[in-house]
């Protein structure tokens, strides 16, 4: 496959991260000026730490950044920007020290004391790092800019002037949005107070735009006069994300759906500024387990260090790849099959016509963090030794008292050598993990009725007449035929099957009995059935 080939295909993909990226490449016709890199940007609000939301953003944007590489062969950056330049407007309930946060309220988060013990200067220099720490973790390749260094070092003053230069025009955008107590006290440009240090919001007047100069009433209620560069003044939300595009020459950014209509303001105050609103996608929302929206301070969402308790980082990237325009349920019920659908397309790319390896979410996700020039697909066509459910099913029979190294041993036997796949090992200790939390606690065996104990009683004694060394196959056929018999009187082999799932393992569904039995073993397997024959 040449690179002239990929990029055809690239062209006529139906995959969202390529439709993203034919719509910036349109808009683009041929790249930046100068053969200057396209720039992709997301956002981050260093009051709070990361989360699953800020890892699904990065994401999916480096997968429309790698997509647009493969259309293109343009070169591309991506920024992550930490708006700490934004005043504090509450306390956050996990915060230490809440009382001197209480203190700094109304200040920017660059300009407050750590309250976290840590050796940075700041509450925003702590976040910060913890969002480096985080995307780091992750590999994905960025560059952090921060908004109090746009302002405080005056990268921003040529925007800010031009903002000042239109306050009548953004006015004229943002009044209409407002309610009528608010446009009171609107202002598209919040000075910092001299006298507090607080981000105000306050009405201003203009007295000269190229010099930066405005007045405005103070905390103290003097009127003032200063400058609105280097770092003296920050633009409200709508206006800062607007001037931001313009000043950095954004061509990417998506956002959430709670967005849109800061979205719009926003796109006609960039063009207001001369520059444009970016192409952009935006994407639904995670919902919880019952379909309501999630929320912070109800707890009622998955953080991702609760997914990757359970399952794996591709997993969930595999999860969030799925429709982004879609609403996704994320509760831990939907790890495990995330988890195998993953290594299925995982399994099946290498063997797949191009234009189906591109719609493959695999295919995204292996290049994420991959840069040009490098293994264009690492780990393409692998394949897990034991499915992920079928580890669930395993170490449901073995209970509360099994441990990771207890279930490798099992694996290790029905694979023939030790686990040395650090993958598997990692969904070892997951299946585990999620037992103790999620199947343990309401697993219940019922007892069999009517038909199915004489096919129990059938399959307890084939199998004790069965070698040692059946194979999965083999044993899968014997469960097969026992089930097709008529004088069981099973409706069809779902029936049978649904039986044997809901008398040996306590659960609804199952895995390939087969594969079950010859993991586990046909001797602990018949002393399950020998313990669902007895509640009887």
């Amino acid at each position: 496959m040449t690179d002239t080939e990929l990029a055809e295909a690239a062209r006529n993909s139906k995959a969202w991260p390529f439709q993203e990226a034919q719509r910036l490449a349109k808009r683009l016709k041929g790249g930046k000026p100068d053969g200057r890199p396209v720039l992709f940007e997301t956002g981050y609000g260093p009051s709070g730490l990361p989360h699953i939301g800020t890892f699904q953003e990065v994401l999916r944007t480096t997968l429309v950044r790698r997509a647009y590489e493969t259309l293109t062969g343009q070169p591309t950056r991506l920024v992550a920007f930490s708006d700490d330049m934004d005043g504090l407007r509450k306390v956050p309930d996990n915060v230490p020290n809440a009382a001197m946060l209480a203190e700094h309220l109304g200040k920017p988060l660059s300009r407050i004391p750590n309250p976290f013990g840590t050796e940075h200067d700041s509450f925003a220099a702590h976040n910060n790092a913890m969002l480096r720490a985080f995307l780091d973790r992750f590999g994905f390749d960025y560059e952090f800019v921060s908004s109090s260094e746009c302002y405080n070092s005056g990268a921003f003053d040529d925007a800010l002037r031009g903002v000042l230069a239109n306050f009548d025009g953004i006015m004229d955008i943002m009044l209409p949005t407002l309610g009528e107590e608010r446009r009171k006290t609107y202002s598209p440009v919040m000075p910092v107070s001299p006298s507090t240090g607080r981000v105000l919001q306050v009405p201003i007047m203009v007295l000269d735009a190229q010099e930066g100069i405005i007045t405005f009433v103070d905390d103290d209620g003097s009127k003032v006069e200063q400058s609105a560069l280097g770092g003296q003044a920050k633009c409200q939300w709508k206006v800062d994300w607007a001037m931001r595009w313009v000043a950095l020459g954004v061509d990417y950014e998506m956002y959430g759906k709670d967005l849109t209509d800061s979205g719009v303001q926003s796109g006609k105050i960039a063009r207001l500024l001369g520059g444009n609103k970016p192409e952009g996608l935006i994407y639904e929302l995670f919902l919880d387990a019952k379909g309501e929206k999630i929320s912070k301070s109800k707890g009622n969402g998955l953080s991702i260090e609760e997914w990757l308790c359970y399952g794996s980082e591709e997993s969930l990237g595999y999860y969030i790849f799925a429709n982004p325009k879609s609403a996704k349920q994320l509760h831990a019920g939907a790890i495990p099959k995330a988890v195998d659908d993953y290594w299925q397309f995982r399994e099946r790319l290498l063997d797949q016509p191009l234009d189906k390896q591109l719609g493959n979410p695999v295919w995204h996700l292996l290049r994420a963090n991959q840069t040009t020039g490098e293994d264009k697909a690492p780990g393409a066509g692998d394949k897990l030794a034991v499915p992920y459910s079928l580890l669930l099913n395993l170490v449901s029979v073995l209970g509360l008292e099994a441990t990771p190294d207890r279930l490798a041993d099992y694996v290790a036997s029905y694979i023939g050598e030790p686990v040395s796949d650090p993958s598997l090992r990692q969904l070892i200790e997951g299946a585990v993990n999620y037992n103790r939390d999620f199947v343990a606690p309401t697993l219940q065996k019922r007892a069999p009725t009517g038909g199915e104990v004489a096919a129990l009683t059938e399959l307890d004694t084939q199998l004790a007449a069965a070698p040692d060394d059946a194979s999965a196959e083999a044993l899968q056929t014997l469960v097969y035929e026992i089930g097709k018999r008529e004088e069981f009187g099973f409706g069809n082999l779902r029936d049978w099957f649904r039986a044997l799932y809901e008398t040996l393992l306590g659960s609804e569904q199952g895995p390939r009995m087969g594969s079950f039995i010859k993991l586990y073993g046909i001797e602990p397997t018949r002393t399950l059935i020998g313990e669902a024959l007895a509640r009887a």
